[in-house]
């Protein structure tokens, strides 16, 4: 459980490092630009963490995709970004692969070893 834990914190980071990102006007304004810093080094610090105790295959896989989705939502509440159908079948699609991903039973895979 803790893994999972070190990825919300990181996920929530990522989300708070990409909304200074889009105001810091491309880094023209100097509290969002440390801001942005600040999320997306927090956020790869946790995910570094996560990743002590959760496959890299599938932290990854939810840390991108909640990040898109989130954002995509965030941009629509406060800055009037289009969120139509085709994105919102986008987001789902999104949501699907993680939950495919977490539920798979699938053995870990073991690459052909040679020996001498």
């Amino acid at each position: 459980m803790k893994g999972y834990g070190f990825l919300v914190v990181s996920i929530v980071a990522e989300i708070f490092g990409t909304v200074m990102l889009k105001l810091s006007s491309g880094f023209t304004v100097l509290y969002p630009s440390l801001a942005v810093l600040l999320g997306y080094g927090l956020s790869f610090y946790f995910l570094s963490l996560c990743l002590r105790t959760l496959p890299l295959s599938l932290a990854y896989a939810i840390w991108s995709g909640a990040g898109t989705a989130l954002t995509a939502l965030i941009g629509f509440l406060f800055w009037n970004e289009a969120f139509h159908l085709v994105k919102l079948l986008g987001v789902v699609l999104i949501i699907g692969g993680i939950l495919a991903l977490n539920t798979s039973d699938s053995a870990p895979h073991k690459a052909n070893e040679k020996t001498i």
